[in-house]
């Protein structure tokens, strides 16, 4: 097996639970920080060696917002690295538990989704042994605290990993400004823990963010956001539409009715994504509401004959969709995941991969009001206004344009989710 390197930080947490560590009377670990830290990994494996070499026959729980998100960021990289070390690692798919075998021992790891807070009840009756808690502050505070309720055998022990969010959130309350008191060992990370990411990658890393989220996700930061969402966006970033044909061309809406309804037409050129004309109607500012004939005879002229793949349309928007489908359009539900979506249409304008052409003037407009509220009590928030070609800039950011980039071209009405 090739050699994987670690960093003094990284050592710490494989290290921290065993005979003659400093940390070995810690009830919990609590890794946060910077992405692309190299936390999960190490945070990973050191819980199943810790597993595989206290227990037999014992329960525990792997945890993340989905159960989806605990495969893909946690188990992908982690149980082939587990099988070359030794561990026999076998999969029920059906039942969501991977057991584990190693020497003469065997556990079984079960995984959860804490998306909602209906997801408290899925952990309950369960008696585990210890839990990782992978991504923690995206996770309800009633799905943790069930967690770890559940962690009543002899000798169990919490584990954390999260993203630093606002400094009010209730896990950083709770949990990482009160470390010491909770007898958690608190780790800190920033992206020079990682050995394997060179000083190229973390310069790239560190042009895909800006404002609260660069703080965030590059310096590993806990504040507040504030300010303008997109506070990097400029007259520098816009283009004029490219001369020639498209290779595909969708529609992405953000419906209302006393509301501002606002609709962008986008056309794909080797791998960008181009907004290059819009219609925006301020029901108010006409003194005069559309109904969804008329808003559908819009989108049809901002069609102008192309052939449009599908609408993006606000998921809200129940009667809208319905009479876009009895004319014959092909509609899909946004992904309306607020923060996410904002991350990902920030990280696609910055990369260049999402442009928005000079005769958008509407979305450009907003671009320039568009504001973190920064009365939301410590939780992030937009402002809900000037926020309508925000709003559907970000349904086709999170729904076609970053699956796209990921190799995951939507077809048809084949249900894909990344996140």
């Amino acid at each position: 097996m090739e050699a994987i390197r670690f960093s003094p930080k990284q050592r710490r947490v494989l290290t921290w639970w065993r005979s003659g560590s400093p940390d070995r009377d810690r009830q919990a670990i609590l890794c946060d920080g910077a992405v692309r830290s190299g936390k999960t990994l190490c945070l990973g494996l050191s819980f199943f060696c810790w597993a595989m070499c206290s227990f037999q026959d014992r329960n525990f729980a792997l945890c993340g917002r989905t159960i989806r998100s605990v495969r893909r960021n946690l188990l992908s990289e982690l149980l082939p690295i587990l099988e070359k070390m030794g561990f026999r690692c076998e999969q029920k798919l059906s039942q969501n538990l991977i057991q584990v075998r190693l020497g003469g021992r065997r556990n079984t790891f079960y995984l959860f989704g804490g998306r909602d807070e209906s997801a408290a009840a899925l952990i309950q009756g369960i008696t585990l042994a210890g839990a990782l808690l992978d991504e923690a502050a995206l996770m309800p505070r009633s799905f943790v605290e069930q967690t770890l309720a559940r962690c009543s055998v002899a000798e169990s022990r919490l584990w954390f990993s999260c993203n630093p969010e606002s400094p009010a959130h209730w896990f950083y309350q709770e949990w990482v400004a009160r470390a010491e008191e909770k007898n958690a060992l608190r780790l800190h990370f920033t992206m020079e823990d990682n050995p394997g990411l060179s000083p190229a990658v973390r310069a790239r890393y560190a042009a895909l963010f800006q404002g609260t989220f660069y703080r965030r996700f590059v310096l590993g930061e806990w504040v507040a956001a504030e300010g303008l969402v997109y506070d990097f966006f400029d007259e520098s970033l816009l283009r004029d539409v490219p001369e020639g044909e498209m290779e595909q061309w969708y529609i992405s809406c953000d419906y209302g009715t006393a509301n501002p309804t606002s609709m962008g037409l986008w056309g794909l050129r080797d791998g960008v994504w181009y907004r290059v004309a819009e219609h925006y109607y301020d029901a108010r500012a006409q003194r005069r509401q559309r109904t969804d004939e008329e808003h559908a005879d819009a989108l049809e002229a901002l069609a102008g004959g192309r052939k449009i793949r599908a609408v993006i349309a606000d998921p809200s928007a129940a009667s809208f969709c319905e009479t876009l489908r009895r004319r014959g359009w092909r509609v899909r539900k946004a992904d309306n995941q607020v923060l996410s979506g904002i991350r990902l249409t920030a990280r696609l304008l910055k990369s260049g991969k999402l442009v928005i052409c000079r005769g958008c003037r509407d979305a450009i407009r907003e671009f320039g009001l568009y504001r973190w509220d920064e009365d939301s009590q410590g939780q992030d928030k937009v402002k809900k206004e000037h926020d309508h070609a925000m709003d559907e800039i970000r349904y086709f950011a999170a729904t076609v344009a970053a699956r796209a980039e990921a190799g995951g071209f939507y077809a048809g009405s084949v249900e894909r989710r990344s996140f």
